[in-house]
């Protein structure tokens, strides 16, 4: 798919982050909308993953690993074909399959996720039973940057790079926020690019919002070597809609009718 129509598909799953957030009164908007153009890419181009393929032992596995930023997803995997966008709609409702944390009875879903630092061990483990196994799918891990606070993610970092994982590659939703607060503030990253390279992470950093940057990103990687990577997306928590923009309160704050109806005016 080109740039111009993962740009659109992008947008429109914007569009159906808002409107299931408001409908359903609950969920995290600015997270979301942070990770659609990454989300976008990655199912749209990156992997081989489909609904056609998805018992496939050779599929490639996709983890969010930052769980509450489930709407993203789902809208990312309706919008692929996975269930029925209706389904969006009914998000939160008692019996629907769209619950606050994605999980595996979701069709696209490969584990269930929302307790923060548990996405990337998971993801080292399948990184490393693909090479036991002599299989060559890749693995792909969707953090946010407050989630690094949690120090899971640095022991799965130092195995991944011992047992030499190229097949592996952690992606940093980089919005600079995270709850209330400015990560700096919370629990200072930086330097972040060096403490991964330190790591042994072959490391880049990308315009999160820039669908042919991270194209050419993704394509360039060397998923047969012995280094796993790490690509630095920097992105803007609440993209797409200018209150919502990097402000921390629309971590957690829902929008109102009103609210929903102007966010969904700019993004049309």
């Amino acid at each position: 798919m080109k740039d111009i129509e993962i740009n659109k598909k992008a947008n429109e799953i914007r569009k159906n982050v808002v409107s299931m957030i408001v409908k359903a009164r609950g969920g995290h908007v600015g997270c979301s909308l942070s990770e659609v153009d990454i989300l976008a890419v990655l199912y749209f181009h990156t992997l081989n993953f489909s609904l056609e393929n998805r018992d496939e032992p050779n599929r490639d596995r996709f983890i969010l690993s930052k769980g509450h930023a489930s709407e993203g997803l789902y809208a990312t995997l309706a919008e692929r074909g996975f269930f029925p966008k209706s389904w969006l709609f009914e998000y939160l409702k008692h019996d629907s399959p769209l619950t606050i944390h994605p999980t595996s009875q979701v069709p696209g879903v490969e584990i269930n996720t929302g307790a923060l630092g548990h996405g990337l061990p998971i993801g080292t483990g399948i990184a490393m039973a693909a090479r036991k196994t002599n299989r060559n799918y890749r693995a792909f891990v969707l953090t946010g940057d407050g989630e690094l606070d949690e120090g899971s993610n640095w022991e799965a970092a130092m195995a991944a790079a011992h047992f030499k994982l190229g097949n592996l590659t952690l992606i940093i939703d980089n919005n600079g926020l995270q709850l209330a607060d400015t990560v700096t503030n919370t629990m200072e990253l930086a330097p972040l690019r060096g403490k991964l390279e330190t790591f042994g992470f072959d490391t880049h950093e990308v315009d999160g919002h820039d669908i042919g940057a991270m194209i050419r990103l993704f394509d360039s990687l060397d998923y047969v070597g012995k280094k796993p990577h790490a690509v630095i997306a920097r992105t803007v928590k609440g993209k797409g809609v200018s209150f919502m923009e990097n402000r921390p309160v629309w971590h957690h704050a829902i929008p109102t009718e009103e609210q929903g109806e102007a966010a969904l005016k700019e993004l049309a």
